[in-house]
């Protein structure tokens, strides 16, 4: 028996599975690394706008502490549960440890709408979040980030909450936050720019012109906006499909990417921009292009689309955009789709996380072109790792990613050994 149920949990199990195989894990040793150490969940009471009291129900999960203190984002969405935050914590700790850093993973959120919320309600529910994760969060313990449905603001308020319960600033609790608290250049954009600096360096793999190439880009909130700006401003692409949960676009000539950001920017969504480019989003994912971005929601890419994607590359920015049946299906397609696992493809977010931990602890804070140099770097040796492991190994680049992510947590394991 197990709290951590549901697809998204099962996903995250069953590709561990894989890799545990691969890798030849004794079967007494698989629970340990897979199942997460700590897992709580509160009750978060509030009084609405209404005079009402509503109470809402929120959950952080952390993986490991093997390795370091562990690091995750928190996410406000309506359908959370704690099934997704255990997947989505485990998917961090093996990021981390691709990437080289020392952390472990975690997860967090609040099952609400935070779109339904006034500002002041939304203030309310990050508060006491925070406010009830303080006896198990802490610069040495766990770091929290933004995720879907949370902002710099709600770093902000998760900062000050928990800075007013120790009596003084501890800017080093969450990153993602403002720059004016402790916030550091670059990381609003570091995910969307890591995915954009990966499909350059999996191009020159392909020996693919991006400037005569095309890209879809799936979701076009941060990640996926800074994405498709990134892909068309400095690698000289040309977008010809977006979406949000809202709309779907698709012109093969091109969209004006300059005229969508500005109506987002007016308007929040894509919804209304044009009727003329409209597509059906399940039919966005398969159309002609050089390099498809999901940078939405998990499991979009399924066994039913899988083998139906006309893309050259397949940048991961989500987490968990590809099932694993359609993991197979790709797999028998390695030769036509270049795939960047979402582990390798997002975790530019996590790496620039860790850089303003860094400067935080430190208060000594760097340049946005020193973050972006240190950033590209962190990326360019994962992504010649994973490259190399995958030929080496005859396996697939998410197995390959996978693989070195594992090993490290398991060596830390095995060093430490088992306490008491």
């Amino acid at each position: 028996m197990t709290i951590y149920t549901g697809p998204v949990f099962e996903m995250a199990k069953r590709q561990f599975s894989v890799v545990a195989d691969h890798l030849q894990i004794p079967e007494d040793e698989r629970d340990r690394l897979l199942y997460p150490k700590r897992a709580i969940t509160v009750t978060i009471p509030i009084h609405t706008d209404d005079g009402r009291t509503r109470v809402f129900e929120g959950y952080r999960v952390q993986h490991h502490l093997t390795l370091g203190p562990t690091k995750g984002g928190t996410r406000f969405a309506e359908n959370l549960n704690i099934g997704e935050v255990g997947a989505l914590a485990i998917w961090m700790s093996w990021k981390c440890a691709l990437a080289g850093l020392p952390y472990g993973g975690a997860k967090g959120g609040v099952a609400c709408n935070p779109y339904s919320l006034s500002m002041r309600e939304l203030e309310a529910v990050s508060r006491r979040y925070m406010q009830e994760m303080i006896p198990f969060v802490g610069p040495h313990t766990d770091i929290m980030a933004p995720d879907m449905g949370t902002n710099e603001q709600v770093m902000a308020w998760f900062m000050d909450t928990y800075s007013m319960h120790q009596g003084h600033a501890v800017s080093e609790i969450v990153t993602g936050k403002p720059i004016a608290v402790g916030g550091t250049l670059g990381r609003r954009e570091a995910t969307g720019r890591g995915i954009a600096f990966l499909v350059a360096r999996a191009a020159e793999k392909l020996k693919l012109d991006l400037g005569r190439s095309s890209a879809i880009v799936q979701g076009f909130g941060n990640v996926g906006s800074i994405s498709a700006i990134t892909l068309a401003r400095r690698y000289g692409m040309t977008i010809t499909g977006l979406s949000d949960h809202t709309a779907a676009f698709y012109d093969p000539a091109g969209l004006p990417l300059d005229e969508i950001e500005a109506y987002v920017a007016a308007h929040r969504v894509l919804a209304g921009w044009s009727k003329e480019s409209a597509i059906d989003p399940n039919d966005l994912l398969i159309q002609t292009c050089d390099v498809l971005v999901p940078a939405a929601v998990e499991q979009v890419i399924t066994e039913r689309n899988a083998g139906r994607l006309q893309c050259r590359i397949l940048a991961e920015g989500a987490n968990g955009p590809t099932t694993p049946e359609a993991d197979t299906i790709l797999d028998q397609r390695r030769d036509e789709i270049f795939v960047i696992p979402d582990i390798l493809c997002n975790s530019g977010g996590v790496i620039v996380s860790y850089f303003e931990w860094v400067q935080d602890l430190q208060q000594l804070f760097w340049t946005e072109t020193e973050v972006n140099a240190k950033l590209e770097k962190l990326l360019d040796m994962a992504f010649t790792q994973v490259a190399e492991r995958a030929a080496a190994d005859g396996i697939s680049n998410r197995n390959a990613a996978m693989a070195i992510g594992v090993g490290k947590v398991r060596a830390g394991k095995q060093l430490r050994g088992l306490f008491p």
